[in-house]
């Protein structure tokens, strides 16, 4: 196949999986806010998707740790081709897939990782996939931000209901949160798109460099930064329902105290990890400043096997997606039939997947119910009704 046709297929395909990373994770910054009627569900994606499409321009360090770093390509080491690439692609885009029809934030940055690394061992060999990098900037931020950030958004949790006062009958002061939820929500989006949208910038950055058409070690061009910001923004905006409902409600019933101190703490860390250049889950973060948020509050409770759901779906997203991964990378082996028959078999399972939600259809219309979280709920006290025996002897 000709190189400048694979590396415009790579490139279509990079954006495809760009827009599913949007509306993935549209959840992590405004499932709270709308649980707690901050802001109307539209209203939410719309802001979501314009701050994803600015936060995209902020950085590019972690689009640099995926071009030049997970996997090796250049003088010093295997240059992966962009046949690869596309496997890659397809794996990751089917899992995203799989688990928002699930309704499971899973990571969108772990299917990308994985589809690539499933399609490199096949493709060239596991000597061309860098897993000193893969460990360090990939599994151990797996595994220490969830837990640090939930840790973080337990105490802020904790703060912010301490600071508020609480009095019989009247308001409890904690109503106000949600107009702060505004600022601190839309920072979340702000971040996810300094971080998320790097991620494709890379790929599509790799893939250029693998077909000879970008110096080995430079960063993302202007063009490609433009066009991952558009793409997750579109997919930002059209609103991944389902996991915005499990990130509401499936894990503990948040309220606009609860909703700050996890947007927060997200936000917090996802802008130091982008900082850093840790291509970190952005889900991950989220779904643990909000566990973190129903820990802290007092009465409430997480859900955990919603919460086990979930961290079952992050244990399998790299594996699962290599596996795919793998076996496109073992279609596209056989040359322009092999990426023809990835085409078509990806575009089925697609359709497939698709039609499937139609069952359950979920959309900003039937969400969920907003209930009123700024006042201190009054328990009346029932009358105790006399026994039928006492009343007949009271009448006697």
């Amino acid at each position: 196949m000709d190189f400048s046709l694979i590396v415009a297929l790579v490139i279509a395909l990079a954006l495809i999986f760009d827009f599913t990373n949007g509306f993935h994770d549209t959840a992590n910054a405004m499932a709270t806010p709308i649980a707690t009627g901050a802001m109307k569900p539209k209203v939410a994606v719309g802001i979501a998707a314009i701050l994803n499409l600015v936060g995209a321009f902020l950085s590019t360090e972690v689009a640099r740790t995926v071009s030049g770093g997970i996997i090796k390509e250049g003088d010093g080491g295997i240059q992966i081709t962009p046949e690869m690439i596309f496997a890659g692609l397809i794996g990751a885009i089917v899992w995203n897939l799989i688990t928002w029809l699930r309704g499971l934030p899973s990571s969108s940055s772990h299917a990308l990782f994985g589809g690539l690394i499933g399609a490199t061992v096949i493709g060239v060999g596991a000597q061309a996939v860098a897993f000193d990098v893969v460990v360090a900037k990939v599994i151990l931020p797996a595994l220490i931000a969830p837990v640090t950030v939930g840790i973080v958004a337990f105490i802020a949790t904790r703060l912010a209901y301490a600071i508020t006062r609480r009095e019989q009958g009247k308001p409890d002061g904690r109503g106000g949160f949600r107009y702060a939820q505004i600022f601190s929500s839309s920072l979340v989006a702000l971040s996810h798109g300094t971080n998320d949208a790097q991620k494709t910038m890379g790929v599509i950055t790799l893939t250029l460099i693998a077909g000879g058409y970008q110096a080995v070690g430079s960063g993302p061009q202007f063009w490609v930064v433009a066009c991952c910001a558009l793409a997750i923004a579109i997919g930002t905006y059209t609103g991944g329902w389902r996991i915005i409902l499990t990130m509401g409600r499936g894990l503990t019933e948040i309220k606009p105290a609860q909703g700050f101190a996890a947007e927060t703490s997200t936000a917090a860390t996802i802008l130091a990890s982008s900082h850093l250049g840790f291509a970190l889950s952005t889900t991950q973060v989220a779904s643990g400043s909000v566990i973190g948020s129903g820990l802290g509050r007092r009465g409430s409770t997480v859900r955990w096997g919603m919460a086990g759901q979930i961290a079952l779906g992050w244990l399998l997203t790299l594996p699962a997606s290599a596996i795919m991964g793998a076996f496109a990378a073992g279609l596209a082996l056989l040359g322009p039939i092999g990426i023809f028959l990835d085409v078509l078999i990806g575009t089925i399972v697609v359709y497939i997947l698709f039609r499937w939600s139609k069952r359950d259809r979920v959309s900003h219309d039937n969400l969920h119910d907003i209930d009123d979280a700024g006042h201190v709920v009054k328990i009346k006290k029932t009358p105790r009704k006399t026994p039928r025996k006492d009343r007949e002897k009271v009448e006697l």
